[in-house]
């Protein structure tokens, strides 16, 4: 019995110790899983901190990229658009008549002999005769022997007189003060009146205006394709009629809807191209009179469109325009492609419009509103570029 009593106290001891080590190696277990869990925790929380001072760094980076883009927006787009603007006059500047001016002035003797030069190279340019007397005598008649015999100062003499001749004075156009505003463009086949439309509509549904383009021009074949494909462009509704059919009949019905429609402004193509000038003139006459029955005072504005590479057949054709419409306004296109530019000049003293708009180039941007002292600069360069135009010609 003793011995038994000592074999049993004996398993007791052993199961007591076993128990012992079981307990103290699961208290070891659950202070690592619960100092495992802590170092993932800390891990994780410090991934998350990691991951927002990144976030935030990145948002910081972004921040800083959008505000040196918005400085860009507001420092650079000036000293671009006269840049571009002076890109699109490189050929009347480096080819037309201010290249032979340019050349001319870079003797150094300046004379009689000279002058007479000038005339000539005045004249033969394609501002057309009666601007070229004008700005001849501007030089002559102003300036003293000395200042003549100075050709940066006949040179700013002859900016002066072309910026004059340039601003002729009209107020700004509200595109708000009628609704619908209607503009109707008018011009002969070719000069770009229906790219002209385009743009300048693309230009106001940008501005958050609601435009309708009339297809007027029924006579022209794809004419009113063209105004579609412009309209989807611009996102602009266009109201067409039959091919061949009466152009005024198209234009009332897109003013009606217009009207109707809640439009803001309405911009009419036109016919360019009749049997004889006659007809032409007297299409848009009846153009106009439509105009007004289906909207008093309508239109609003009349442009003439034209084509800067005619030269001064632009200056024929503006007068015989004039002559059978209320012109309010000038664009002149394809300024970048001639050096037949100069012919501004004359367009603006012979029929003493504003030129409103000119094109030069293909983009919509390209087509932009007429800022006189910017096309002088551009056309003769700024006042510190007298050798520059020097060094073109040469």
């Amino acid at each position: 019995m003793g011995a038994e009593l000592i074999y049993f106290f004996g398993v007791l001891a052993g199961l007591a110790v076993l128990l012992f080590i079981v307990r103290r190696a699961s208290n070891k277990q659950l202070e690592g899983g619960a100092k495992g869990v802590q170092r993932r925790l800390r891990e994780k929380d410090e991934d998350e901190a990691e991951t927002e001072t990144e976030a935030e760094t990145e948002q910081e980076a972004e921040a800083e990229a959008e505000a040196e883009v918005e400085e860009e927006d507001d420092e650079e787009p000036e000293d671009e658009e006269e840049e571009r603007l002076r890109e699109g006059m490189a050929k009347t500047r480096k080819s037309g008549f201010v290249a032979k001016l340019g050349r001319l002035f870079s003797r150094k003797k300046i004379d009689e002999d000279m002058l007479d030069e000038l005339e000539q190279v005045l004249f033969t340019a394609d501002i057309g005769p009666k601007t070229a007397n004008k700005i001849f005598d501007a030089v002559k008649s102003s300036m003293s022997k000395d200042e003549l015999n100075d050709p940066e100062k006949i040179w700013s003499k002859i900016r002066e007189e072309s910026a004059t001749i340039l601003s002729v004075n009209a107020a700004p156009i509200d595109f708000g003060s009628k609704k619908p505003f209607v503009l109707l463009t008018i011009g002969v086949n070719g000069v770009g009146k229906t790219t002209t439309i385009g743009k300048f509509a693309a230009k106001l549904t940008r501005e958050k205006r609601k435009v309708l383009l009339a297809a007027g021009d029924t006579f022209r074949a794809a004419a009113t394709e063209q105004l579609e494909i412009w309209g989807d462009r611009a996102h602009a509704k266009v109201v067409k009629g039959k091919e061949g059919g009466d152009p005024s009949s198209v234009i009332y019905d897109a003013i009606k809807a217009g009207i109707d429609e809640d439009m803001d402004v309405v911009i009419a193509d036109t016919a360019g191209r009749l049997h004889t000038k006659v007809e032409l003139m007297e299409e848009l006459k009846k153009v106009g009179r439509v105009c007004n029955k289906a909207l008093e005072g309508a239109p609003h504005e009349t442009w003439l469109v034209l084509d800067a590479t005619t030269g001064q057949n632009a200056i024929q054709q503006a007068q015989l325009f004039k002559d059978a419409m209320d012109i309010t306004g000038i664009v002149l296109t394809k300024l970048d492609g001639t050096a037949k530019g100069g012919v501004i000049l004359g367009i603006c003293d012979e029929i003493k419009v504003p030129v409103r708009y000119i094109g030069i180039g293909e983009q919509v941007d390209d087509l932009r509103a007429f800022d006189a002292e910017a096309f002088v600069a551009a056309l003769y360069v700024d006042e510190d570029g007298f050798t520059q135009i020097q060094s073109e010609a040469s």
